[in-house]
C-alpha cells in the first residue's frame, strides 16, 4: 500500500501550482477565459483523480464498477490514437509537437469525433465515478466534461480560422464528440449510403 502524507500532497498541490502559472505565462493573457477554463480543468481533472485514488474502494456495485474500467480503456483508444493519426497524416514540421498540423486530418479516427482526445477526457471523467461510485469524483467529473465541452467549441473557432471552409464541411460530416453517430456516419459513408 502507497503511503500518502500530507507533505507528499502538499509537494503535489505546490508542483500543480508551479505548472499552472507556467502554462499562463505560456498563454496569450489577452485570453483570460482560455486560462480561466484551463485553471478550471486542471484543478478538477486533477481533483477528479485524486480523488477517485483516495476514494476508491470495493463496496459498490460491480456492474457499474467493471462498466467504467471498459468506459476508461475507450479513452485510451481516444486518447492516443490521435497522436499516431496527427504524426502520420497531419503535415507536421520536423521536431514539432503532433499538435502543431498544417493539413486538415479527416480520416481514420479524425473520420469518427473531430475532438478525440476531448473526447478521452469526456469518457475518464464519466469513468471514474462509475469506479469509486462516490459523489464527489461525480461533481467534479460534470465539472470537467463542462470544460471539455467549451474547450471543443473553442477549438472548433481556432480549427475554422487555420482551415476555412474545409474545417466547416468536415463539422457537418463529422460530430464533435459523439462516437456512436461518428461510427454510424463513417460507416454510411463507407457503403456509399
Amino acid at each position: 500500500m502507497v503511503q500518502r502524507t500530507p507533505g507528499a500532497i502538499g509537494s503535489s498541490t505546490r508542483a500543480l501550482g508551479i505548472a499552472l502559472q507556467a502554462m499562463a505565462m505560456e498563454a496569450d493573457m489577452k485570453d483570460k477565459t482560455a486560462v480561466i477554463l484551463m485553471v478550471v480543468l486542471t484543478v478538477a481533472a486533477v481533483g477528479q483523480l485524486v480523488a477517485a485514488v483516495k476514494l476508491y474502494g470495493r463496496d459498490g456495485n460491480e456492474l457499474l464498477r467493471n462498466a467504467g474500467w471498459l468506459v476508461m480503456t475507450l479513452s485510451a483508444v481516444f486518447g492516443w490514437l490521435p497522436i499516431y493519426t496527427l504524426r502520420r497524416k497531419g503535415g507536421v514540421p520536423e521536431g514539432k509537437s503532433y499538435v502543431h498540423t498544417t493539413a486538415l486530418v479527416d480520416t481514420g479516427i479524425y473520420g469518427i469525433v473531430r475532438h478525440p482526445q476531448y473526447l478521452a477526457g469526456v469518457l475518464v471523467s464519466v469513468a471514474l465515478p462509475l469506479i469509486t461510485q462516490h459523489w464527489l469524483v461525480a461533481v467534479l467529473g460534470a465539472v470537467a466534461i463542462v470544460v471539455y465541452y467549451v474547450d471543443a467549441g473553442q477549438e472548433d473557432q481556432r480549427c475554422i480560422d487555420k482551415f476555412g471552409d474545409s474545417y466547416r464541411g468536415y463539422m457537418e460530416s463529422v460530430p464533435q464528440m459523439n462516437f456512436v453517430l461518428g461510427i454510424a456516419r463513417a460507416m454510411r459513408r463507407s457503403t456509399g449510403a
